[in-house]
């Protein structure tokens, strides 16, 4: 019996179908088509340190008329490894352009959500850890070019309950909370001072390290500083609001309470100024 394997026939590209840019049968615009949960190193700048690498988790999308049947899926991840020794808040612009092009696109979209990390000292102690905060950075740009990004962060927190504190002989309970922003910006700021804002703005922030001294110290600060998720997005959103570097935010903070089977939420969102 012969061995012998037939040769394998590499077509020319040029003679390999493009079903993407088949007619679609249906009259139907798609807003954003694309690849979701790409895992890339990135470069945010690190207000203590210079610059700081770590792993985002990156959706791109454009739009796709409904002359088209589908979108080149291989091309975003092409134009991500043509930047990938530069992928960072700068460079969202120039990407987006590149996508757009690339694609035959009128608008393009890419979103990225990391872990960014900040060196926190314990309040009294002074004992150091490393605290882990969610970041993202959204961008978009239309048919026109025009670029719009928006940049989030979520920071964990602690609250207590006034209601508690008020109506109790011994004690009041409290919990742990995330608060989610989101803003459009002027010029540049820190991503540090933002989540500064927020950790001021609860009965009290989160340690990643924490001697006995430290425990004393945060309990006792959150008890003397109750407040309500109401309390908190409000007192964020005053801040940003006199903040004219600030075009738009939201916020929103959510409990998850200590005393009962649910959480507890507030949201406020800016106009557009």
């Amino acid at each position: 019996m012969s061995t012998h394997k037939a040769p394998t026939v590499i077509l020319p590209v040029a003679e390999i179908a493009d079903v993407q840019n088949h007619v679609s049968p249906h009259t139907i615009d798609i807003d954003k088509v694309g690849v979701k949960n790409i895992s890339y190193p990135i470069v945010v700048l690190d207000k203590f340190n210079g610059t700081q690498h770590t792993v985002a988790c990156i959706n791109m999308y454009v739009n796709l008329p409904h002359r088209h049947k589908g979108t080149h899926m291989s091309r975003f991840i092409e134009i991500l490894s043509e930047h990938r020794r530069d992928v960072s808040l700068k460079k969202i612009g120039p990407i987006l352009e590149e996508t757009r092009r690339r694609l035959n696109a009128q608008s393009a979209h890419i979103e990225m959500t990391f872990p960014y990390f900040i060196d926190k000292e314990a309040p009294v102690s002074k004992a150091r850890g490393l605290m882990e905060y969610i970041c993202n950075f959204n961008g978009s740009m239309d048919e026109n070019g025009v670029l719009d990004l928006v940049v989030g962060i979520t920071v964990p927190i602690t609250t207590l309950c006034p209601c508690s504190k008020e109506i109790s002989q011994v004690g009041a309970h409290n919990q742990r909370g995330e608060v989610r922003v989101k803003v459009r910006y002027k010029k540049f700021f820190w991503i540090e001072d933002l989540i500064r804002l927020v950790e001021a703005s609860a009965s009290c922030e989160v340690y990643a390290l924490l001697k006995r001294q430290d425990e004393k110290f945060v309990t006792e600060k959150a008890y003397s500083n109750p407040m309500f998720v109401e309390d908190v997005v409000r007192e964020i959103a005053h801040h940003l609001s006199h903040d004219d570097n600030f075009s738009w935010y939201a916020v929103e903070s959510e409990n998850f309470e200590s005393i009962h089977n649910h959480s507890a939420y507030a949201y406020i969102e800016s106009k557009q100024f």
